[in-house]
């Protein structure tokens, strides 16, 4: 749990379970436990170096295939994720978040504790899903960050998190050098995170072959994580007893996961791994002074793993811990780990709610069974590998082909009966284009860079910082000679276009039953933006030869056909030029005051100059724009034109900046021309000054587009809101009738009812917030005449049985509700405490009139910082006092506590359904 703010607390703080259970495992020594509120443990830190009893590790791999537009560098609004943004904001309030702030229930739905399960999972994410969101919720992203540390702190050095090849590429199938290069930035992502370097690397799908250990081991990784079914055979370590003991062949999934491996490399005689297994092993035995190099391996439990994502393994704490029980081995050795691995997403997103299970099993089932929550790290720290063990040549835990998942049409994936005769096009032609982009990186940028892949493989460093001084450093530590502003430029234009390669190698791309899908679309885009780039600087066309190749891979749909049409349907029409970007500046100018400088998207817009006209219904924005890229640091300097006609009639031009005499010259016809009040006319001068390209209303970026849309149509539906609300006042009568004689009310009648009683709803609410941010407002509670409207409002739509349909009011009223907790807690007033108590109580209960479906959440995680910061604190010393016969009093922050303030506080967690009876029953 994150700590509060406040400064100046007169107590130590500490964390307690507020149902005087412990809130963290057993292992945990930096956490008290509580067996009722008047005593309190220290749990000791007992330093262990040999594993001893039962170990537990539930993996998640944390996973999201990269949606930004490779334009703008956003993910733009997917309609399939409402009532979300997109699927990453969707998943993240399904699953991210939920379990960085894991709630244990009590019976009656009241919360007893919050758990970070991060604090307790071994755990992967993708860096590019943590690049979003850093940037989303930087709250959730600290507590993922916050739990490593934790854990580390917890187990002896060894944290929870482990890095990811960078963006999900299948290792087997990519060349050594982007092998090389997604190890190194996966493990620079993680260090830049983290703050340490990984111990472990999570290979996407698992997917691994002897090519991929030598990478790994170069790159100083220690261990990795497979399915039973990718071993081929294992034996103890030789001993002098026992010198070259047997080999178990374990091929068919029958290989002990309840102990690490070790995985001994080839030496390079030995490299036809499908020959390899016919010959005695060529593993040198480990007793030798000089041991071959070796990477660890732990095996998860397949069938255990497997009832997490597909069956009821997850369904109840009981049956969660009952289910690993049934792996634990009793054959009287020292220790076993008990591992099980899944999709992260699996933890609320796939299976809603599960992240509780997990919160309680981590925290209560596991320690109750004297099981011992780690991760690989610190267990194989404890408990070394005595067995070695051999993998078969090349394997996946999705495909039980291998690879061939990710380049033929294997079957794995084509649920529906659709073929995957795509697969090996698609891929041959990524190949073709990767070769080709290859040679244009290493001819021009050999002329920029000292090392071009060395370049490439620290290029993490500014994809991680794009600040000027992280891409100076970067530019002076690797160029041949002091570039100028052209050159700097297409030096980073070089690096973007081999980052784009290696992220159209995502593995989601072939993943699925179809190229058309948003998955292989993207991948596509992403080779489209390298092409972009590799023609931008050198003026090399590969386009064609690669839509060419593209035209190869069948499609399932019928309007595409074939690869060729997907790439010209959908990828080549989301290109994204500066002159659109320009054309986006200058539409939404027309609604919103430009800045003098301002972002958009990845581009930083700078205006030299701007004029706005108006004549009758219609409005004229000239300007002068420079537009630089965040990101290769590309400038334009622009002019735009922009006609608005009314509606949804626009009309835009974009062109070169040609010289201030020339821009006077466009500024002063276009001016005359708007003085004759002709929209033909105005359109003519455009074409003749600008030519025959023109950008429109869908032109705009996704997201400005709809917020225009919305403002265009904001008149119509204030006619129509003050239509509906005059229905509804000169049909009360008649529908408080219906009621009363319990007939159903017409349908208009009824719509009419909730249209108008909705709006009224969120004017009020607005007000109410208005007045909240209102600085020149001290006085609290505030709103007490529109919070009493809208209890008026709640009686009269329950009188009529409408409900609000009004999803702005549900987030209103949690914001109001969140700063109206926040300003009884951070800034404690005894002297109001009774009244604000009483208003936030209020604001809740109007959430449930209205059935806006209210969450609690955050209020509840605010709640509960406050209540093991200062409130359990001051309850224990009141225990302490009236024990001595005192009478009680206390100061906190300066601000007397009294016993009776105490009482009221906890009262609010009952409130806000938190567990706070154990407490409440030890005060008077």
């Amino acid at each position: 749990m994150t700590s509060s703010s406040n400064t100046g607390r007169s107590r130590q703080s500490a964390k307690f379970s507020v149902d005087s259970h412990p809130v963290a495992p057993q292992s945990d020594p930096r956490r008290l436990a509580v067996a009722n509120p008047t005593e309190s443990a220290t749990l000791a830190a007992t330093p262990i170096t040999t594993a001893q009893g039962v170990y537990v590790v539930v993996h998640g791999h944390f996973y999201q295939p990269p949606r930004e537009n490779p334009y703008l560098d956003a993910i733009e609004r997917q309609p399939s994720a409402f009532p979300y943004h997109d699927w990453n904001e969707r998943i993240h309030h399904e699953c991210y978040r939920p379990n960085a702030f894991a709630r244990i229930v009590n019976d009656r739905e009241e919360v007893m504790g919050i758990v970070n399960n991060y604090e307790y999972l071994s755990f992967n994410f993708g860096p590019t899903l943590l690049n979003w969101l850093e940037r989303y919720d930087i709250e959730t992203y600290q507590r993922i960050l916050e739990a490593d540390r934790q854990s580390c702190a917890r187990l002896n050095g060894h944290g929870n998190a482990i890095a990811q090849v960078y963006n999900h590429i299948i290792m087997p199938l990519a060349n050594d050098r982007d092998k090389r290069t997604q190890i190194r930035w996966g493990k620079a992502d993680f260090r830049s995170r983290f703050g340490r370097d990984p111990e472990g690397m999570w290979l996407a799908e698992t997917a691994v072959d002897y090519a991929t250990l030598e990478a790994l081991v170069a790159e100083g990784i220690k261990f990795i994580i497979l399915a039973p079914s990718q071993a081929q055979r294992c034996r103890p370590f030789p001993t002098s007893e026992h010198p070259d003991p047997d080999w178990h062949e374990v091929g068919g999934s029958q290989i002990d996961p309840t102990r690490p491996y070790r995985c001994y490399l080839r030496s390079s005689q030995f490299s036809d791994l499908s020959s390899e297994l016919d010959h005695p092993s060529p593993i040198p035995d480990p007793r030798s002074p000089i041991p071959a190099p070796y990477i660890d391996i732990f095996f998860y439990d397949g069938p255990i793993s497997r009832d997490m994502g597909f069956d009821t393994a997850l369904s109840h704490s009981q049956q969660f811990v009952g289910r690993l029980g049934q792996a634990v081995r009793g054959d009287q050795r020292q220790a076993q780990i008990i591992a099980v691995a899944t999709d992260g997403e699996t933890f609320g997103h796939h299976k809603g709610g599960t992240e509780k299970c997990l919160a309680y099993s981590f925290v209560h089932e596991f320690p109750d069974r004297q099981w011992t929550v780690t991760n690989f790290a610190h267990y194989l720290s404890l408990d070394p590998p005595t067995w070695e063990v051999e993998l078969k040549p090349v394997t996946a835990w999705s495909c039980s082909h291998g690879v061939d998942r990710w380049q033929d049409d294997c079957g794995c994936g084509g649920e529906g009966g659709w073929h995957q005769k795509w697969r090996r096009p698609l891929r041959n032609a990524l190949d073709w284009l990767r070769d080709q982009l290859a040679q244009v990186y290493a001819e021009v940028g050999g002329k920029l860079f000292q090392d071009p892949w060395q370049a490439r493989d620290e290029y993490i460093e500014v994809i991680r910082d794009r600040t000027p001084a992280t891409v100076n450093a970067f530019l002076a530590r690797h160029q041949t000679h002091a570039l100028n502003s052209t050159e700097r430029i297409d030096a980073l234009r070089l690096l973007e276009m081999q980052r784009h390669t290696l992220l159209m190698y995502t593995s989601c791309g072939w993943f699925f039953e179809e190229l058309s899908r948003p998955e292989g679309t993207q991948i596509l885009r992403y080779a489209a933006r390298a092409i972009e780039l590799a023609g931008d600087v050198t003026g090399i066309h590969l386009e064609e030869a690669f839509v060419k190749r593209l035209a190869l891979a069948p499609s399932n749909v019928e309007l595409f056909n074939h690869g060729a049409e997907v790439y010209r349907q959908l990828v080549t029409t989301a290109q994204v030029s500066l002159e659109q970007v320009a054309a986006h500046y200058a539409i939404s100018s027309l609604f919103t005051a430009p800045a003098k400088e301002q972002r958009v998207y990845c581009y930083t817009a700078y205006q030299t100059d701007y004029q706005l006209q108006r004549m009758g219904a219609m409005n004229l924005a000239i300007g002068r724009l420079q537009l630089t890229s965040e990101i290769t640091h590309e400038t334009a300097d622009l002019v735009f034109a922009v006609l608005h006609l009314g509606g949804w009639d626009f009309h835009c031009c974009i062109q070169p900046f040609g010289g201030r005499r020339e821009y006077s010259q466009i500024k002063d016809n276009l001016v005359n021309a708007l003085s004759q009040a002709s929209a033909a006319q105005m359109i003519l001068t455009m074409t003749r000054l600008f030519g025959d390209q023109s950008f429109s209303l869908q032109s705009l970026f996704a997201e400005e587009r709809h917020r225009i849309m919305r403002m265009l149509t904001q008149g119509t539906l204030t006619r129509l809101d003050q239509l509906y609300s005059q229905v509804y006042r000169d049909n009360y009568g008649i529908l408080m009738a219906f009621h009363r004689d319990g007939l159903a009310v017409p349908q208009e009648l009824q719509v009419a009812t909730e249209v108008a009683l909705s709006q009224r709803v969120l004017l009020a609410l607005r007000s109410l917030e208005q007045e909240w941010s209102d600085p020149a407002v001290d006085d609290r509670p505030l709103g007490l005449g529109h919070l009493a409207e809208l209890e008026a409002i709640a009686r009269e739509a329950d009188q009529l049985r409408c409900r609000v349909h009004e999803p702005e009011a549900k987030q209103t009223l949690e914001r109001l509700i969140l700063q109206s907790l926040r300003n009884l807690l951070v800034h404690f007033n005894p002297a109001t405490l009774e009244e604000d108590m009483a208003y936030l109580e209020r604001l809740i209960r109007l959430g449930n009139q209205l059935h806006l479906g209210l969450s609690l959440a955050a209020a509840q995680e605010l709640y509960f910082d406050c209540l093991h910061d200062w409130i359990i604190p001051e309850c224990l010393h009141w225990l302490d006092t009236a024990g001595q016969g005192a009478a009680f009093t206390s100061d906190w922050a300066d601000v007397k506590i009294r016993l009776p303030h105490l009482r009221s506080l906890l009262r609010l967690g009952q409130t806000l359904a938190i567990d706070v009876a154990g407490w409440l029953a030890k005060l008077p």
